[in-house]
């Protein structure tokens, strides 16, 4: 069941994000965040009853099940707003293996924490980042990217390299602390409402602060939203239900593989470009993640 959990959140990930591509293109990346999580966030509070209700939040075990809680909305806004930054800017083939490999970091603070690390998983790590920076130096100008000016391009390019990277050292320490502390303290769905609770407060306070237009989207662009949260919601309820079933490196190895379902989404939809030596660098980093999770 876990495995099959980890497979229905890679396919509602990659999906999810190819939604996201559009989205923040229209909208921009702190609009089509808050409100994506917006739409998470109420379409969860109606199904909570019907996924088991409300673990310990609202039981009286005190502090710890909200800090923990809060403390993974907080790492998920801020990985999430680098990703979706990086769909933004950059070519989206290129962006989302890039930010899939956050399993790595998950493992080696697992590993630091009492997991051991087999030469495999090591073969495994070392390939990965190889990888990542084969797809990386492979990419050349974002022909997909909204355009811009010669002068800027190679800005663009390194931008959204460098928030995918971000947005996958951000993703690997919340899972550690998934799969650690917060599903088995809160319970599947109850921890991804308090994500989603956290997410939206803590983007609105940054647009507030950074004087981003909060003003609703369109309705032709309202339909994007909601499919990104709706989605993108149900890949994590799906994703905390696999690490109550299967071990936490290995479903959130299944899970990463939503880079593959996205790269494969914008061959065929968005007829994206992707040089010779940057296949081979994703396909480095999709085996890599296969065998971590040996």
């Amino acid at each position: 069941m876990g495995i099959l959990l980890g497979l229905v959140t890679a396919l509602c990930w990659g999906s999810a994000d190819l939604f996201a591509r559009f989205a923040t293109r229209r909208i921009g990346t702190f609009r089509t965040m808050l409100y994506m999580q917006m739409c998470g966030f109420c379409l969860l509070t109606l199904a909570m009853p019907r996924l088991g209700g409300w673990g310990h939040l609202f039981d009286g075990s005190g502090w710890q099940p909200w800090a923990w809680g809060i403390l993974a909305g907080v790492l998920n806004t801020s990985s999430t707003l680098a990703l979706y930054r990086s769909f933004e800017i950059g070519k989206l083939s290129i962006v989302a293996p890039i930010s899939a490999c956050y399993p790595v970091l998950t493992m080696l603070l697992s590993a630091l924490t009492g997991e051991r690390l087999t030469p495999l998983r090591l073969f495994g790590l070392v390939l990965t980042i190889g990888g990542v920076i084969v797809v990386a130096r492979g990419e050349h100008a974002p022909d997909d990217a909204n355009p811009v000016g010669e002068q800027t391009r190679h800005e663009k390019k390194r931008l959204g390299v460098g928030w995918a990277i971000f947005a996958a050292v951000g993703f690997g320490v919340m899972f550690w602390l998934l799969g650690l502390r917060v599903v088995p303290l809160l319970g599947s769905s109850p921890s991804v409402w308090v994500i989603r609770l956290t997410s939206v407060a803590v983007t609105a306070l940054v647009m507030l602060v950074a004087r981003q237009s909060a003003a609703p989207p369109l309705r032709r662009d309202a339909l994007w939203i909601l499919a990104v949260g709706l989605l993108d919601t149900s890949a994590y309820v799906f994703n905390n239900y696999g690490m109550l079933h299967e071990q936490t490196s290995v479903v959130s190895v299944l899970a990463s593989l939503y880079g593959a379902v996205t790269v494969a989404l914008a061959a065929l939809l968005l007829r994206e470009k992707v040089s010779p030596s940057q296949w081979l660098g994703i396909v480095a980093i999709f085996v890599g993640i296969i065998l971590i999770s040996r």
